[in-house]
């Protein structure tokens, strides 16, 4: 047993160190700018050696993965039951509305880091990113509980990524106050998909289930 809690007291603490590097590196680029962060500079903000970043992250890419962790860990929770009873696409912007959130603390880093990620000359950095947007609509369906069956489906997962970059790029350059002006982008846009949804394959029951 106590070889068990000194494991986990271990685990923890590597976990916080984990997030104290990305945290780390978010201030540096608010200071230089995303492309010119170093892990060196990182690890002597922290004051621990280099080693313990590599130890943890194999590049600057990996922390900028962990840093969209945090929007898909905010878009993995489950919805409150007042959230769960409204229509789905009330439910979609509130899932979705939560990744924007999470990272919007930070937005023009987070846009740098994209960026960064399509650099040509870096494949293994933007060669996932087609994946790992595949993978958020699916995360974004399954806790707004959407459960269409094809050629449904199918669809929505199509309007879902088309909808998800659209309001990327309005978020990316969005002053306004809170990004409420891309909010009201998304939300426009998914009563707009609703209405074509319901016109073409008529109207669903709503059964996001229970988390």
């Amino acid at each position: 047993m106590a070889k068990s809690a000194g494991a986990a007291a271990r685990s923890r603490t590597a976990d916080d160190l984990a997030e104290r590097i990305v945290d780390a590196a978010i201030a540096c680029g608010e200071e230089v700018g995303w492309e010119n962060v170093r892990l060196r500079h990182v690890a002597d903000r922290l004051g621990v050696p280099v080693s313990e970043i590599g130890a943890r992250f194999a590049d600057l890419d990996a922390v900028a993965n962990a840093w969209f962790g945090r929007g898909w860990k905010a878009m993995q929770q489950p919805l409150p039951p007042e959230v769960l009873a409204l229509p789905a696409r009330d439910r979609l912007e509130e899932v979705l509305w939560r990744w924007f959130q999470t990272l919007g603390t930070h937005r023009q880093i987070t846009v740098q880091m994209l960026k960064t990620k399509l650099w040509p000359f870096h494949p293994h950095h933007w060669l996932p990113l087609p994946f790992n947007l595949s993978r958020t609509i699916q995360w974004l369906r399954d806790v707004a509980g959407c459960d269409a069956k094809a050629p449904r489906r199918e669809l929505e997962e199509i309007g879902l990524t088309w909808l998800f970059l659209a309001t990327l790029a309005i978020w990316s350059r969005d002053g306004s106050d809170h990004q409420q002006h891309t909010r009201r982008f998304l939300r426009h846009r998914l009563i707009n998909a609703s209405s074509l949804l319901t016109l073409l394959f008529g109207a669903q029951r709503s059964t996001p289930g229970t988390h």
